[in-house]
């Protein structure tokens, strides 16, 4: 598979290519090119190009093309999620269920073109007038993760295609298949050459390229907070626009009078969708007291029945993990939390069996009497272990919720609204989800507080981060109005 830059298949300038791998096979899937700096400031070059044609092409045409590409990217989703299973991981029913999230983001944000209108207004003294305008905030470099490529790519170039920027996108070296045939689909239907660049390789050199390059006005990133440092560090030499998604350890609070079979799938689901392996995953997992041993039991009894295998095969509820680095942390972390007293409840271990042999596989985890110590109270779990905590009162649930250098999910579970709402108001993140599992929709904003990022995707915030605002104050001379300096 190749690039595509300026709506042209390309290799890269090295001639050398990555090898994309199966995480449940380890075998090889495709290659792409590894792309050199000079590759970069091609794609930069075509997108600058393209950013006068596209940003001025009236606000219908717009709409009618980003439709044209949720149709197509629709009829075209068997063979996308296919690809995307085969190069991260994920079961089939998770990879379409991200395929349709990107039509989906598509068409709310065709819906949402030309809805900006210019604000006019006199002055209060009847001086003249003012116009305040929203203008595209240029050429956007979006930098996208491994873990959800083809969704992440629609948050990212939906609102910025709707707002008139062109884009220079570097998917993850280990996921790019999905997104490059996403990129095509683009222009297949009607995309100008070189609104939307796809450029292969890895972040040392494209990914810093696209953050430094001056003609790159915005950088939309979505990743671990490490590597989000390092972006706006960068991005402040040229006082570049951001958008961070990062890291997170979201609580899951569950209350006494909370409806504990729906809790339990909800924890199920929000732990173990995607193998653990989400920003908004239910990573701590915290019980009132009166119903914790209740809640365990049915949470074991749960997590027994997932089925974890190839991601292709229809029985499969749980995929391995991406690779064997992140295998290796999650061992770590339930090793770490064991040493200092945890209990493993379900997992622990990787499966057994010849099929499992040359995979990233884990088991679902479940852990009790975890250490606040421990590696997986303080840091992101990025895999399938879920960390239970029991407390004895809401305030002591918040505090817990709270104590993290992260603020972005949560979800609060109980049938009593009033409190519903006021933990939710207490929990430091950017989204509380009462009593449903983290589920992201494009009209809803997302993002984080604390090292959980800066900015918002979707819903109509998402959308003004792809805008300048413009002041234009008009006067009026025959009103008579003379300036003198000094004043």
């Amino acid at each position: 598979m190749q690039m595509l830059i300026d709506g042209r298949w390309v290799e890269a300038s090295s001639r050398e290519r990555i090898q994309v791998y199966n995480p449940a096979t380890g075998s090889v899937v495709d290659t792409v090119p590894r792309a050199e700096r000079e590759d970069v400031r091609a794609a930069v070059d075509a997108a600058e190009e393209s950013l006068k044609k596209w940003s001025e092409l009236p606000a219908i045409e717009r709409s009618r093309i980003l439709l044209k590409i949720a149709e197509n990217v629709r009829q075209n989703s068997e063979e996308l999620a296919r690809t995307l299973t085969l190069e991260q991981g994920k079961p089939l029913n998770e990879a379409r269920s991200e395929v349709n999230s990107f039509a989906n983001c598509c068409e709310y944000y065709a819906g949402l073109i030309g809805r900006h209108r210019n604000v006019q207004n006199e002055f209060l003294t009847g001086e003249g007038f003012f116009v305040v305008t929203k203008i595209p905030v240029g050429v956007v470099g979006a930098i996208l993760p491994w873990n959800f490529p083809v969704s992440l790519l629609g948050w990212k170039v939906a609102p910025g295609l709707a707002a008139g920027n062109t884009f220079v996108v570097k998917p993850a070296s280990s996921t790019p298949l999905t997104d490059i045939k996403v990129v095509d689909l683009m222009y297949k239907s009607g995309l100008p050459a070189g609104a939307v660049n796809i450029v292969t390789g890895p972040g040392i050199t494209v990914g810093e390229e696209i953050v430094r390059n001056p003609k790159v006005s915005k950088i939309a990133f979505t990743g671990e907070t490490g590597t989000g440092k390092k972006i706006m560090e960068m991005a402040s030499d040229q006082i570049k626009r951001i958008t961070l998604e990062l890291g997170g350890s979201d609580p899951m609070v569950v209350f006494e009078d909370a409806d504990l079979e729906l809790a339990v799938e909800g924890a199920v689901w929000g732990r173990f969708r995607n193998c653990g392996q989400s920003c908004t995953s239910v990573k701590r997992l915290i019980l009132l007291e009166g119903i914790a041993e209740q809640f365990i039991s049915k949470l074991v009894e749960k997590v027994r029945t997932i089925v974890v295998g190839n991601g292709i095969e229809p029985s499969t509820h749980m995929g391995p993990l991406h690779n064997e680095q992140q295998r290796e942390k999650i061992e770590n972390m339930v090793e770490d939390a064991v040493s200092l007293g945890a209990k493993v409840l379900v997992g622990g271990k990787r499966p057994e069996g010849e099929e499992f042999s040359k995979g990233y596989f884990y088991l679902p985890t479940v852990l009790t009497n975890v250490s606040e110590e421990a590696t997986i109270s303080n840091e992101e779990a990025f895999g399938p272990a879920l960390p239970v905590y029991v407390v004895r009162s809401e305030e002591e649930a918040v505090e817990l919720a709270n104590r993290t250098i992260y603020g972005l999910g949560s979800s609060v579970w109980t049938k009593n609204l009033e409190r519903a709402f006021r933990v939710a108001e207490m929990i430091q993140a950017g989204t509380t989800w009462i009593n449903s599992p983290p589920i992201a929709r494009a009209e809803v904003p997302f993002g984080g507080f604390k090292q959980s990022g800066l900015g918002r995707e979707l819903g109509v915030e998402g959308l003004e981060h792809y805008y300048e605002t413009k002041s234009i104050q008009v006067y009026d001379y025959s009103k008579g109005r003379k300036w003198r300096f000094p004043i």
